[in-house]
């Protein structure tokens, strides 16, 4: 039996000592280690998730995946769980200083996320949840909305980081856009998940994300009550995710 409660303090601990990292680099110089096409990379994300790890490898001996550092080695079935993290989620944001941006720590076994913890540093807010309890910011439980129609809702996607777009591809993205009352795309995967999860927004969809940036997201979002589905593994593991409320179809 997993002691899911104790994982969840682990995760937490390690969220907020990363978080306080980056706090106390927000509007430094950072140094840049990649700047081409889509992709930014930071030495700071290298360095946030060296903290991460630090802190739970002295805790458990579970797997790691990391944005920065990939797979710690080979997780053997659907029974090992193993951690996966992205140490900033929102890189661009907070490299431009655009408030949208977290810490994402997730549990996983198999390809389901069993829990999940994601701290949005800049205001102060933990999110977390698992499999066997409800979902919270900081102390105070969170759930998803009650919207029904999406014409009453919002949804919240991103933009595959693709270097062309056809014409046609362009058409049918506004056509199901304009099924919904509000679209917002925030820069943040993780954070959008928790907003699903405390009910600011309906939907979250993105095609081609990485598992990192969803995972907490998608165990935070059923603790909530609604439904996590994470779809079409790839190899480099990039998924495709739908996350919404139990109301909306997607």
């Amino acid at each position: 039996m997993l002691d899911f409660d104790s994982y969840l303090n682990i995760a937490k601990s390690a969220a907020l000592l990363a978080g306080e990292f980056l706090l106390k680099a927000q509007g430094k110089d950072h140094e840049v280690l990649l700047n081409t096409g889509r992709d930014l990379k930071l030495k700071l994300d290298i360095d946030a998730e060296e903290i991460i790890k630090e802190h739970i490898n002295s805790k458990t001996s579970f797997l790691i995946l990391g944005e920065e550092t990939g797979m710690s080695g080979l997780v053997h079935d659907d029974v090992d769980p193993y951690w996966v993290i992205d140490p900033l989620d929102g890189t661009s944001n907070f490299f431009r200083q655009i408030p949208i941006s977290c810490v994402s720590i997730a549990l996983m076994q198999g390809p389901k996320p069993i829990l999940g913890v994601i701290y949005d540093f800049n205001h102060g807010e933990l999110y977390y949840g698992h499999k066997e309890s409800k979902a919270f910011v900081n102390e105070a439980e969170i759930k998803v909305s009650n919207f029904a129609l999406k014409n009453e809702s919002t949804l919240i996607t991103g933009i595959p980081a693709k270097n062309n777009y056809s014409d046609d591809e362009f058409s049918k993205m506004i056509t199901a856009f304009q099924a919904w009352k509000k679209v917002r795309m925030i820069g943040s995967a993780a954070m959008a998940s928790v907003y699903v999860a405390a009910g600011k927004a309906e939907t979250y969809k993105e095609d081609g994300i990485f598992l990192w940036d969803i995972a907490a997201g998608a165990a935070i979002v059923e603790a909530a009550g609604g439904i996590a589905k994470i779809t079409n593994h790839q190899a480099d593991f990039r998924v495709d995710a739908r996350f919404t409320n139990k109301n909306i179809e997607i």
